[in-house]
């Protein structure tokens, strides 16, 4: 195994154990909070500012990546996930509602911070640990002959594969986050809970800082802040798509839909071992996208035209869902849940195309940048899902809260076919060799 291969695989790891404990903390809160009678827009509340704080974290994460090193950012995000996790627990019930409330979003806060501290160091890891294990194939070889275009097209197809395991393995282990989250809450309560989840925290940072290269990723980061927006037109263009695709997700996942299985009969146990459920099998279909989606040798040609297909046929499954609820079948939870389970197969075949699209269209010098510009944009969305799902739930029920999903995902729709069929790089590429030609 060499030194990429290496790497990519304790990042994996590490990121593991952090998204197992992000989905129990998420299950944690929902439930316990619901269960002391908050309301549902109080509890969309209580993730606004774990939402909001990562629209900052990964811009700033990304540079502190590039300018420090991906392995001291990921050990970062951890601290940070640890220390979020005992301040939750210092909550002490004898206190009021207001300061119960304001507690709780801030230590979501630092959870949210941390989050995505780890998020952009991890996935900009995948783009450096598979040039480092390919050679830096895709970038460096891009040369105007039909062997380099195969050799490109093997190298993209790796990174593909790479992304949709990292994100497909990611999201299965979130969701046995959400059925230990509920566990630890019934079997031993909400503090007991979080003190053991930041013990194993605490085990995954000592792994992180003895096995990765402190270095890695270091490189010269942005000077200004002109810079560091100054992405290419790709990078901009998923940004925009992935801002609608995650709010359309969070605008009736969050707290619509829990709170109507509840509603509808399900118990707390139900509830979440179902979303544990979903989540697992999610994560799988994200894994297994590489053989969904026909490969190109320049990694987009037939990649972009995918990305626009999915897009439009997740837009259709919150209409045909809205539209069973308007019939007003009979069990319109089983409605819901088979329309789930469709939306859950095609969203998570769109996140695994975008997670791929932002990396061949990013550059190898500052991609950990690059990477946290397009994840805060997925986290303002996930900030806008999030507060529209307990507004439009209080105002129209699980039906305003699909039909606002069909409008964004419509628009993520529009936004995807507008996407460049060609790499910066690949463009500069076979610029240089037309010049060449000319000169010839």
């Amino acid at each position: 195994m060499n030194a990429g291969t290496r790497n990519y695989a304790i990042v994996t790891a590490a990121y593991w154990g952090f998204t197992l404990t992000d989905g129990a903390l998420r299950m944690l809160v929902l439930l316990h909070f619901f269960r002391l009678g908050f309301s549902p827009f109080t509890l969309a509340f209580l993730f606004l500012l774990y939402e909001a704080a990562g629209i900052g974290a990964n811009l700033i994460g990304g540079w502190l990546a590039t300018r420090f090193g991906i392995a001291r950012m990921l050990a970062v995000g951890l601290s940070a996930q640890i220390a979020g996790f005992l301040l939750l627990s210092a909550l002490s019930p004898d206190w009021g509602m207001a300061l119960s409330v304001a507690w709780v979003v801030l230590a979501q806060g630092v959870c949210g911070v941390a989050k995505d501290l780890t998020k952009t160091a991890s996935k900009s890891a995948i783009k450096l640990t598979h040039d480092a294990a390919f050679g830096g194939a895709a970038d460096s070889r891009l040369r105007a002959s039909p062997s380099d275009d195969r050799t490109r097209g093997d190298a993209s197809a790796q990174l593909f594969r790479w992304v949709a395991w990292f994100t497909g393995s990611k999201n299965a282990m979130k969701g046995l986050g959400f059925f230990l989250g509920g566990l630890l809450l019934e079997a031993m309560g909400f503090r007991a809970a979080l003190w053991l989840m930041a013990a194993l925290l605490g085990g995954v940072l000592a792994g992180v800082l003895l096995s990765l290269p402190q270095l890695m990723g270091k490189a010269r980061a942005s000077r200004s802040a002109k810079e560091l927006f100054a992405k290419n037109r790709g990078v901009n263009l998923l940004a925009a798509a992935r801002v609608v695709l995650f709010g359309a997700r969070d605008v009736w996942f969050v707290v619509g839909l829990p709170v109507f299985l509840y509603a509808s009969g399900w118990t707390f146990s139900m509830v979440g071992g179902f979303l544990a459920i979903w989540t697992i099998g999610y994560g799988l279909v994200q894994a297994a996208a590489p053989a969904l989606v026909r490969r190109s040798e320049d990694g987009l040609a037939t990649e972009v035209p995918a990305a626009r297909l999915w897009s439009l046929l997740l837009a259709l499954v919150p209409v045909a869902i809205v539209a069973g609820l308007w019939a007003d079948l009979a069990r319109s939870d089983w409605l819901v849940v088979i329309g789930l389970c469709l939306f859950g197969f095609a969203f998570a075949v769109n996140s695994s195309i975008h997670s791929y699209l932002v990396l061949a269209y990013a550059g190898s010098e500052k991609a950990a940048e690059d990477v946290g510009f397009y994840y805060a944009a997925n986290a303002v969305g996930r900030f806008g899902g999030t507060l529209l799902s307990g507004l439009l739930y209080q105002a129209g029920g699980l039906t305003a809260c699909l039909l606002g999903s069909a409008a964004m995902l419509l628009t993520c729709w529009l936004v995807t076919l507008a996407l460049p069929l060609t790499s910066p790089a690949a463009a500069d590429a076979m610029a240089k060799a037309r010049r060449s030609a000319g000169r010839a």
